[in-house]
């Protein structure tokens, strides 16, 4: 049952996103909107809710699979864009650099400090 209500907790966020992205002018992906404002309804309650931790466990195993199609499909659609080359590359590669530093700050953020205990 709990996976359920975190599923229900990610529908309904996906929701409010492909809302949001009807009513405004907002040039992203309504699955990344609904995202972000999860995010900052657990930012702002302090917490992550149980359920849906229950549910993003199994979701996050097979993240590989649901990126998968669109990799596949740029060996198809690459020769549209060969004169743009340059330009993917260094927005694939700052887009990389900068989602790396950005996890790391949130993590030394966010997460306890090891023991020294710990690494023994």
């Amino acid at each position: 049952m709990s996976i359920m209500r975190g599923l229900l907790w990610l529908l309904a966020f996906l929701l409010l996103g492909q809302s949001m992205v009807q009513l405004l002018p907002i040039p992203l992906p309504a699955g990344v909107v609904g995202m972000l404002l999860l995010t900052l309804w657990f930012v702002r309650r302090g917490k992550m809710n149980a359920d849906v931790v229950a549910v993003s466990h199994p979701l996050i195993a097979m993240l590989a699979l649901l990126i998968m199609p669109g990799v596949v499909e740029i060996f198809f659609v690459a020769g549209r864009y060969a004169d743009q080359a340059g330009a993917i590359l260094t927005a694939l590669l700052v887009g990389t650099l900068l989602s790396v530093a950005s996890s790391l700050w949130l993590m030394r953020r966010y997460m306890p400090p090891l023991n020294e205990t710990d690494h023994e």
